[in-house]
């Protein structure tokens, strides 16, 4: 059985280590204690660890489950929106000192808010690692790893009814969380290493469209037109052969 390491239990993490837990080893780390806690109630071996965007005195403590992880599932933010280009630096120099020089499979979950807000259809070649800085830094230091650019995270009490929305006529890039980790378990049984992929469902509704099918309203609202950009998976779908459990964001909702 592999050990996996999850740098990152938040909302996202947890979701991914309850689908892995039936196949592997799980060793995570979280950001506080009493999540910690929670955790290990759970039988997951848990330890306390954030990376601060500053430089410190000295180097980040090496999380010493290290020699025994097989594979390694980075969620913690690494995107220039969450702070400026040298805070971003001294983050992701606080986490790799904890994970070293760390030669397996390994994962960083990044966004497609990497893609600018334009009217089009964007698949991994219009905007490459190279150009966003977070992805670039880890790239630079684990060659292996593999970036999945995440649309936004729905599924359980994620739902677009849920939230205020503006725009109701433009396309929604969603994936629902049990996505996200059949496609991350498929990739470690493949082997996979130094790949790119859009994690996107295959479907683009528009937020309306989406809102009123979870509302369950008769006599939805179709618009003819559904504007704004779509970031397409597939070239995932392509490499990986991976068949998406929720293809279509209207349908979040149903068999949760």
């Amino acid at each position: 059985m592999k050990n996996i390491g999850i740098i990152g239990c938040g909302w996202l993490g947890t979701r991914i280590a309850a689908s892995l837990s039936e196949k592997y080893s799980l060793y995570v780390t979280t950001t506080t204690q009493e999540k910690a806690e929670e955790l290990k109630g759970k039988g997951i071996q848990t330890v306390v660890a954030s990376f601060p965007d500053y430089q410190l005195a000295d180097p980040y403590p090496r999380w010493n489950v290290l020699e025994s992880l097989d594979v390694l599932i980075i969620t913690i933010p690494i995107s220039e929106k969450s702070c400026c280009v040298s805070s971003l630096y001294n983050r992701i120099q606080n986490l790799c000192s904890f994970i070293g020089d760390f030669k397996g499979q390994m994962f960083l979950m990044s966004s497609t808010g990497v893609y600018p807000d334009t009217e089009k259809e964007f698949t991994e070649i219009d905007v490459p690692v190279e150009k966003i800085s977070g992805e670039r830094m880890v790239k630079n230091k684990y060659p292996q790893v593999n970036i999945l650019r995440l649309g936004g995270l729905m599924g359980d009490n994620r739902l677009l009814k849920n939230y205020n929305v503006s725009n109701l006529d433009f396309a929604v890039n969603h994936i629902h969380y049990k996505d996200i980790a059949g496609i991350i378990l498929k990739m470690i049984e493949n082997g996979t290493e130094k790949c790119l992929y859009n994690v996107t469902t295959l479907l683009h509704p528009s937020k309306a469209q989406v809102i009123n099918a979870q509302k369950n309203l008769e006599n939805r609202e179709e618009r003819e037109e559904v504007k704004g950009k779509k970031i397409l998976s597939s070239k995932l779908v392509a490499e990986l052969g991976y068949i998406f459990q929720y293809p279509d964001p209207r349908e979040f909702h149903l068999n949760q």
